[in-house]
C-alpha cells in the first residue's frame, strides 16, 4: 500500500515515496551498531506515513521510531537514531549531507551577523583551509541520540524564532577553538587550535553551555557563574538588579549575596521610618532574574544566600514553601543558608542560636567570613548586650526547620562560609569568599556596588570547562589536558565583553577558572570501585590530586609566559600555601593515600612565578553538558541504567556508558544505603578542589518506619559534610518512586552550566 504514497518536497513538488531510499539511509545508519534492526525501525516508521507526508516529516518519524526503540538489551538504538538525526540535520543546516568548504561557510554565516567577523580578520583563507582538511566530520557519528538533540536544542547556532539550523557540530568545536586560540603567534596557534579541537570532539575536555552557545557568535559574554554581592543600601540594591538583568540576558547563572540587607522593622534615617525588610527586596531581585528568557537557551534562575543568624531567618527558610501567600513568598529564587563552627557547636551542645539585623551589629557581618576567632567573640559579646534587638531560638529547632524546608523543595542550599575562607586560594582578610552562585560550586571574592559603574565594586565571574573522567586511560593524560583547558578558558577571558565595569576589573585582575568534571560513576564502574563503601576514596584520592597539580602547573607555566593575575598577592598560592595544606584533617580517617605528585616543586615555582589564575576548579553540575558526551552527570551516582530527560523535543532516553560490559559495576543512586559513602568522596575531592563542589544528598524515604526520613539523619549528614571539610551542599533529592519500575531518571531540574541551565557544562 505505502508504494501508492506520494511526498512533498521542500519546493512544493509531489514524488512517489521512495522506501528503497530510506532503506538505505537506515542501514548506513545501522552500520557497526549491535543488536539493532533496521527491518524494525522501518516498520514502526512506515505506519505513520501518509500520502503527501513532507519529506522532513519522514526524517522525523524514522528518527522517533528509532528512539523509542532504545532500551537496556538494544543501547545502541542511541546511536541508529543519532545518526539519522545527524543526516537530518545536516540537510537542514546545508542542504546537503555533506558539510560545505569551511572557509565559505564562515564568510556565509559572517555577512549573515551569525557568526563573529573576527574569524575572518583573524585567519587567512589559508589557515582556515588547513583547519578544514583536519576537521574529522565522521565524528558526529559519534553522538548518541540525546546529545544530537541537545546540540540542536541549545548549542548550534540557529536562528531561534524560526528554527533554522545553520551549522553541524563539527565546524562548532573547530571554530569554538579557532575562537580561543586566535592571539596566539601564528607559528604556533594552528597547534592548539587542532590540539584543543581534538580534546573536546573526542569528548575528553567537556565544555559548558555559555561557551558552545556561544563562542564563535557575535555575542561575547561566555562565563558560566556570576556572583553579585548587594550592599545594605537602596542605590546598591537597584545596581545589583541592573547587574542582574544584564548577565540573566547573556546566558549567566547568577549568585545573589544579600545577607547585609538589615531587617524588618530597622531604623532608616535615624528613625524617620522604618525597614521594610529582606522580602520585598528578594522579590525585586527574582523580577530582575525572571525577565530575561537568556535567547532561548535557557530561562534565567538565581540563588540568594543569607546567614542563618539573620534575624528574618524564619520567615526566610520558608519562601520556596508552597503554604502562605505570594506576599510572604518568593519562590522563583533558590537560597544558599550560610553556617559556620559556631552555629554547628551551638547544635551539638544544644545550645541557642541568637539572631541579629546585620546593620544592629557593627563588624558581625564581615567577620562571619574573614576572622572565625573575631566573629565568635563579637557574636558572644553582641549576646550579652540587652540595647541590640536580638531573638534567640533552640539551634535544633533553627537546624531543623532549614533541614526540612530543605528536604522539601529540594533547593534550600548550604554554604558552610569558614571552610570557604579557611580552605581557599585567597587571604580571607583582603579577599574574602562571602557567597556561591546557583549551582553552589563557585566561591569567589565580591564587593557591593553602589551604582551600576562602581570601579569599587567587585562582580565574580567564572568560566568552566570539565574533563571526562570516563575518557582517561591514565592520570598522565591530565597534564595535556590540563594544559589546553588552561590556556583556552584563559584566552577566552580577553576574548570576551564585560558589560558591568565592576565585573571586567575582578575578572581581569583575578583571572578566575573552575574546571571540574564529568562521568565520575562510570569512571568508578570502570575501575570496578563504589560509592558507598570506601573502595573508591584511593582511587578519587589519586585522581583529584592529579587534576589540581596539573592545572596549577598549566596557570604556573602560563604566568611564566604572560605575567602572573594582577591580584595574585591577594591569594593564598602567593605565600606558597596550597590545598594540600589547608584542609580539614579529619578527612585523613577514612583516606590515607599518600601525595604522589611534586608538590614542593611545584609550590617554589609558583612563589618565584605566580600564576596566571587566581582558581582553577570548581565541580558543576553537567545535566545537559555530559549529555553531548554521552556522559555520566558529574560526580553524582545514576538513578537508573537508563535516564530519561524531558526536553522540548520530547522524551530522550540515554543508556549509561559500557551498559552490556559494566552493567553490574554500576551502583545506582538508590541501592546506596546512605550518604556517608558519597560524602566521603566529596570530601576527599574537596581536599584538592580550589572553589567548592555542587554536591547533593540523597534519600529514600520507603527505606524508613512510617516512609519519613528522620531529622536525625538529616542533621547527622549536615555534620558529616562539616567535618569532613565539605563547602558546599546543593540538591536535596528523595525517591518518589514514580519512575523506578522503569528503571529510569525522573527528569530534573537543568542546572548544568550555572544558570536554571547554567551551571551547565
Amino acid at each position: 500500500m505505502n508504494q501508492q504514497l506520494s511526498v512533498s518536497k521542500r519546493n512544493g513538488r509531489k514524488e512517489p515515496l521512495d522506501l528503497d531510499k530510506i532503506h538505505r539511509v537506515i542501514t548506513w545508519a545501522a552500520d557497526g551498531l549491535n543488536n539493532v534492526s533496521v527491518s524494525q525501525v522501518e516498520l514502526k516508521s512506515h505506519i505513520q506515513f501518509y500520502d503527501g507526508i513532507r519529506t522532513e516529516d519522514i526524517h522525523e518519524t524514522i528518527i522517533k521510531a528509532a528512539a523509542d526503540l532504545i532500551d537496556k538489551e538494544s543501547p545502541d538504538y542511541q546511536y541508529l537514531a543519532a545518526r539519522l538525526a545527524i543526516f537530518h540535520l545536516r540537510k537542514k543546516a546545508y542542504g546537503q549531507f555533506e558539510p560545505p568548504r569551511l572557509y565559505d561557510h564562515i564568510t556565509k554565516l559572517v555577512e549573515d551577523k551569525r557568526y563573529d567577523p573576527h574569524l575572518l580578520v583573524d585567519y587567512t583563507e589559508q589557515e582556515l583551509d588547513e583547519l578544514d582538511s583536519y576537521v574529522d566530520h565522521s565524528r558526529d557519528l559519534n553522538f548518541s541520540y540525546a546529545a544530537v538533540k541537545q546540540l540542536e536544542g541549545k548549542y548550534l547556532v540557529q536562528n531561534r524564532v524560526t528554527g533554522e539550523i545553520y551549522e553541524s557540530a563539527q565546524f562548532l568545536y573547530i571554530l569554538v577553538a579557532a575562537s580561543l586560540f586566535s592571539d596566539y603567534p601564528k607559528e604556533t596557534r594552528l597547534s592548539y587550535i587542532k590540539r584543543f579541537y581534538d580534546a573536546i570532539s573526542l569528548f575528553k575536555i567537556s565544555l559548558p553551555t555559555p561557551i558552545m552557545a556561544g563562542v564563535r557568535t557575535p555575542t561575547r559574554q561566555f562565563s558560566s557563574c556570576v556572583l553579585i554581592e548587594c550592599g545594605d543600601s537602596l542605590d546598591s540594591i537597584n545596581a545589583t538588579s541592573s547587574a542582574i538583568v544584564k548577565y540573566v540576558s547573556q546566558r549567566a547563572g547568577i549568585g545573589i549575596n544579600a545577607g547585609r540587607i538589615r531587617a524588618l522593622g530597622s531604623p532608616i534615617r535615624n528613625g524617620e521610618a522604618y525597614h521594610t525588610g529582606c522580602i520585598p527586596f528578594y522579590k525585586h531581585f527574582q523580577t530582575a532574574v525572571k525577565s530575561c528568557s537568556q535567547g532561548g537557551v535557557r530561562g534565567g534562575a538565581a540563588t540568594l544566600f543569607y546567614p542563618l543568624w539573620h534575624l528574618e531567618v524564619e520567615n526566610l527558610l520558608v519562601l520556596k514553601n508552597n503554604r502562605g501567600v505570594e506576599e510572604n513568598r518568593v519562590r522563583h529564587l533558590d537560597y544558599g543558608v550560610q553556617f559556620n563552627k559556631t552555629m554547628y557547636s551551638r547544635l551539638i551542645k544544644d545550645g541557642y542560636i541568637t539572631l541579629f539585623s546585620p546593620s544592629d551589629v557593627p563588624g558581625l557581618y564581615d567577620a562571619f567570613f574573614e576572622d572565625q576567632e573575631k566573629f565568635e567573640s563579637l557574636y558572644e559579646q553582641y549576646e550579652q548586650d540587652e540595647s541590640i534587638r536580638k531573638k534567640r531560638i533552640k539551634a535544633i529547632e533553627l537546624f531543623s526547620m532549614f533541614a526540612q524546608e530543605r528536604a522539601s523543595t529540594g533547593r534550600i542550599y548550604l554554604q558552610n562560609v569558614d571552610h570557604c575562607n579557611t580552605h581557599s586560594p585567597f587571604d580571607s582578610k583582603v579577599a574574602p569568599i562571602r557567597q556561591s552562585n546557583l549551582c553552589l560550586e563557585i566561591a569567589l571574592p565580591t564587593k557591593p556596588l553602589n551604582n551600576v559603574n562602581d570601579p569599587e565594586g567587585e562582580i565574580a565571574l567564572c568560566t568552566l570547562s570539565a574533563f571526562n573522567l570516563g575518557a582517561l586511560n591514565s592520570l598522565d593524560e591530565l597534564e595535556e589536558l590540563a594544559e589546553l583547558a588552561v590556556r583556552a578558558l584563559d584566552n577566552l577571558l580577553d576574548f570576551q565583553d564585560y558589560p558591568v565595569p565592576a565585573a571586567k576589573n575582578a575578572t581581569m585582575g583575578r583571572r578566575t577558572l573552575g574546571i571540574g568534571v564529568i562521568n565520575y560513576a562510570y569512571y568508578l564502574a570502570k575501575n570496578g570501585v563504589k560509592y558507598s563503601d570506601g573502595s573508591a576514596n584511593g582511587l578519587t584520592h589519586r585522581t583529584f590530586e592529579a587534576i589540581q597539580y596539573y592545572l596549577m602547573k598549566a596557570s604556573n607555566e602560563l604566568a611564566k609566559e604572560r605575567g602572573a593575575c594582577p591580584l595574585f598577592h591577594e591569594t593564598t598560592y602567593s605565600k606558597g600555601i596550597m590545598p594540600i595544606d589547608t584542609y580539614k584533617r579529619d578527612l585523613d580517617k577514612i583516606c590515607e593515600e599518600p601525595l604522589l605528585l611534586d608538590w614542593d616543586g611545584l609550590r617554589q615555582s609558583i612563589k618565584e612565578h605566580g600564576m596566571r589564575n587566581s582558581t582553577l576548579s570548581a565541580l558543576m553540575p553537567s545535566e545537559t553538558s555530559s549529555q553531548i558526551s554521552n556522559a555520566t552527570n558529574g560526580i553524582e551516582p545514576p538513578r537508573g541504567h537508563i535516564s530519561v530527560k524531558a526536553s522540548k523535543d520530547g522524551i530522550l532516553k540515554q543508556v549509561v556508558p559500557e551498559y552490556d560490559r559494566l552493567k553490574d559495576n554500576y551502583e545506582l543512586l538508590w541501592d546506596i544505603p546512605s550518604n556517608d559513602g558519597y560524602l566521603g568522596l566529596v570530601g576527599i575531592m574537596q581536599k584538592f578542589v580550589d572553589q567548592t563542589i555542587s554536591a547533593n544528598t540523597n534519600y529514600d524515604p520507603n527505606k524508613f518506619e512510617g516512609g519519613k526520613v528522620p531529622m536525625k539523619l538529616l542533621l547527622k549528614d549536615l555534620l558529616t559534610a562539616y567535618k569532613l571539610g565539605v563547602k558546599t551542599l546543593y540538591y536535596h533529592n528523595t525517591r518518589d518512586g514514580a519512575s523506578d519500575s522503569q528503571d529510569e531518571l525522573k527528569a530534573q531540574p537543568e542546572d548544568d552550566d550555572c544558570a536554571g541551565g547554567a551551571c551547565k557544562i
